[in-house]
């Protein structure tokens, strides 16, 4: 990994950490170590944007949640984020958005949020490799409820690597704004019931209640689901850099285990189902079971 990707991922991290602070580009060539004009090409280099644009988007995206799910004034949300007014704000929120901020909290509707990656994660990725020690998995039975699930297809996708390459990248934003029932986004492996001729066994989703009736956002569907119980595989809190060997940890502990020792089997009828990896609490894979 080069000095210059390890730059611009400590301005992202500065970014992240100050954003409703005023930031100026020699702020950020201070943490990267390098000029400001060399920072600038730099971080436009490895994130196809500049500074003022990636923070702009940043903010933007983080309003949105908060108008989404608090009761607060967008004086305040706009003021929060680093905006001189309201005015400038609202601007803003409709180029990014192509709605306003008042008509997004009166109907908080699906958006396509700006959501940043670490570009030194960016090039992590490997073949999975066994493990000589595993580290401790935590499982844990939980239960789905009957829900609906906003999904968007691939085409031949059993991976999230796959996934990305045949939809992109930008559906996790999307997924984000939609309001979960789980608070967060899921990665689905479809059985063969769930899926339509010419699409992908892995897909992104988001769970929604079951009686949710909202317009989906285009190129996506609704599928229902039934409730259903779970074992969910969670592994030790891991540096981001090392998602790939957290992930291979929980799949090998997932084939060595066998649910007969609780009296289930896996129950081939429902989805298995991926969290993101978040290093803080660890790899989550949750498998369906059922009672023998």
């Amino acid at each position: 990994m080069t000095e210059q990707i390890l730059a611009v991922q400590r301005m992202q991290d500065y970014i992240e950490q100050h954003l409703s602070e005023s930031m100026t580009l020699a702020k950020l060539s201070e943490v990267s170590l390098y000029s400001p004009w060399y920072s600038y090409r730099l971080f436009k280099e490895y994130t196809n944007l500049t500074p003022a644009d990636y923070i702009r988007r940043l903010r933007l995206s983080r309003s949105a949640l908060r108008l989404r799910d608090e009761k607060c004034r967008i004086l305040d949300v706009a003021l929060d984020m680093g905006f001189g007014s309201v005015d400038g704000y609202q601007r803003a929120f409709f180029r990014e958005f192509g709605c306003n901020p008042r008509e997004y909290t009166a109907n908080p509707g699906p958006l396509l949020l700006f959501i940043p990656y670490g570009v030194k994660y960016r090039n992590l990725r490997k073949e999975p490799e066994d493990m000589e020690s595993v580290k401790s998995v935590f499982v844990q039975m939980t239960e789905r409820p009957a829900r609906k699930v906003i999904i968007k297809r691939g085409k031949n996708a059993e991976d999230y690597f796959q996934y990305c390459g045949e939809v992109g990248c930008d559906v996790w934003g999307i997924l984000t704004s939609i309001k979960s029932i789980s608070g967060e986004p899921v990665c689905l492996w479809l059985p063969e019931a769930y899926r339509t001729s010419g699409t992908s066994t892995y897909v992104q989703g988001v769970e929604v209640a079951a009686d949710f009736q909202e317009p989906v956002p285009e190129g996506f569907e609704c599928i229902d689901l039934p409730a259903a119980k779970y074992l969910m595989f969670r592994g030790e809190p891991f540096e981001e850099e090392g998602y790939c060997q957290a992930i291979t940890e929980v799949q090998q502990a997932i084939e060595k285990y066998d649910p007969e020792v609780i009296g289930c089997c896996w129950d081939k009828e429902n989805p298995r189902i991926q969290l993101e990896p978040v290093g803080h609490r660890g790899y989550i894979e949750l498998l369906p079971v059922k009672e023998i």
